[in-house]
C-alpha cells in the first residue's frame, strides 16, 4: 500500500480509506446500504489492515449512529488504536428531532462530537469533517468551534465534505487571518461518471494544499457494470439514483470498463478504481464493502497499471460538459491555434 501526505498536515495516509457506511443496521435508506454486525465488520477491518489501510471513514448519521457504534466495538475488541487505524467522522446532518440537532452551530457540533467519541470508544477523532454546508450558521461560529475542539485535543484535524472551491477558499482565509485550525481536506464525489471537480474544486485544493478524499468512486455501484440494460441487478441504485447518473452519457463509459476488464482479467470496478488512483487530484479513495471478498477485489486496483491508450479512451468517453465560464476560454483558445 502506498502512503501519501494528507494535505497540509503531517499525516501520511493510505491511498485507500476504508468506508464504514455498511457497518451497523439502520432504518430507512440504511436498511439497504448497511447491515453489518460487529463480527462481519471485524473481518473487513482485518482485511483492510492486512493491506495497509490506516484510515476508516464514518459519520454520525450512518445508520443513525450505529456505524460508529459497530466501528468502535470492532476496533476496541481487536485492540486497534490510532497508530494502526485512524478514524474520520462527520458532523452536520440531523441526528435528532430537536431544533438544534442539526447544522454547524456550536451546540450541535460539540454535542455530536461528544456522542461520537462515546460511540467510537476513543478519546479523540483523527479527522472531523463538516458533512455539508450550513447557510444558517455564520462561518466564524463553525470554525471557532472546530478550533476549540482541536485545542482541547478531542479532534486532531478538520476537513470538509462537498464544499465548493469558493467555500474552501473562504474558510481558509478566515482561519489564516484569525490563527484558527485550518482545513486539511475536502471529501468529494469524483468518478468516471462525474468529473465536475476538475474545473474548480481540484484546482482550489491544489492551491491550498488540501487533500481530496473521494467518496463513491463507482457512483453508487453504477460503474461496476451491475446496472446495464443487459443485467437484472436490483441493488440500492435500482431504488435510489444517488449519486445521480445519466445512463445515456455514462453507458459508453461502462461498456469501455467492461471491455478493458476483459482484456486485463479483472472486474470493471477494479479498472474504474485504477483510473481514479492515477489522477493527480486524488489523495485517497474511500472504498466500502459488505464482505471481505468485495473489499479485496476493489483493492486490486493499486496493482493494476492501465495503458496510456486505455486511459485516453476512458478520459475521452467520460469528458464532462464544459460549464460557464470555462467554455468561453475554450472558444478563445481555439482562436489562438
Amino acid at each position: 500500500m502506498q502512503y501519501v501526505r494528507f494535505g497540509r498536515s503531517g499525516l501520511r495516509v493510505s491511498r485507500y480509506t476504508l468506508g464504514a457506511m455498511t457497518f451497523g443496521s439502520g432504518e430507512g435508506i440504511w436498511s439497504s446500504i448497511a447491515g453489518l454486525p460487529v463480527d462481519d465488520a471485524k473481518h473487513i477491518i482485518s482485511a483492510a489492515l492486512d493491506k495497509g489501510i490506516n484510515l476508516v471513514d464514518t459519520a454520525d448519521v450512518y445508520s443513525q449512529g450505529q456505524s460508529e457504534v459497530v466501528l468502535g466495538q470492532a476496533l476496541k475488541s481487536m485492540r486497534i488504536d490510532d497508530s494502526k487505524m485512524m478514524i474520520a467522522t462527520k458532523v452536520r446532518l440531523r441526528t435528532g428531532n430537536g431544533p438544534n440537532d442539526v447544522g454547524l452551530g456550536r451546540s450541535h457540533i460539540i454535542n455530536t462530537v461528544e456522542k461520537s467519541l462515546q460511540r467510537l470508544q476513543r478519546d479523540h477523532i483523527d479527522l472531523l469533517q463538516l458533512h455539508d454546508r450550513d447557510n444558517l450558521t455564520p462561518l466564524d461560529e463553525t470554525l471557532r468551534t472546530l478550533d476549540d475542539l482541536v485545542t482541547q485535543g478531542k479532534v486532531r484535524h478538520i476537513g470538509a465534505c462537498n464544499f465548493s472551491a469558493a467555500e474552501m477558499t473562504q474558510a481558509d482565509a478566515y482561519s489564516q487571518q484569525y490563527g484558527k485550525a485550518r482545513f486539511t481536506s475536502n471529501q468529494v464525489h469524483y468518478s468516471l461518471a462525474c468529473r465536475d471537480i476538475e474545473f474548480d474544486v481540484a484546482k482550489a485544493a491544489q492551491a491550498a494544499d488540501h487533500a481530496l478524499m473521494i467518496w463513491s468512486p463507482l457512483s453508487g455501484g453504477y460503474l461496476s457494470g451491475k446496472y446495464t440494460s443487459n443485467t437484472q441487478e436490483q441493488g440500492r441504485r435500482s431504488k435510489l439514483n444517488f449519486p445521480p447518473v445519466e445512463p445515456a452519457r455514462v453507458g459508453p463509459v461502462v461498456d469501455a470498463l467492461i471491455a478493458i476488464a476483459r482484456e486485463m482479467a479483472c472486474s470493471p470496478a477494479t479498472v474504474a478504481h485504477a483510473w481514479l488512483l492515477g489522477r493527480p487530484e486524488v489523495t485517497t479513495v474511500i472504498v466500502g464493502a459488505k464482505n471481505e471478498q468485495q473489499l479485496l477485489q476493489n483493492l486490486e486496483a493499486e496493482n493494476l497499471m492501465l495503458s496510456s491508450e486505455q486511459v485516453t479512451k476512458l478520459d475521452a468517453l467520460s469528458q464532462p460538459s464544459i460549464p460557464y465560464p470555462y467554455w468561453m476560454q475554450y472558444f478563445h483558445d481555439k482562436d489562438r491555434m
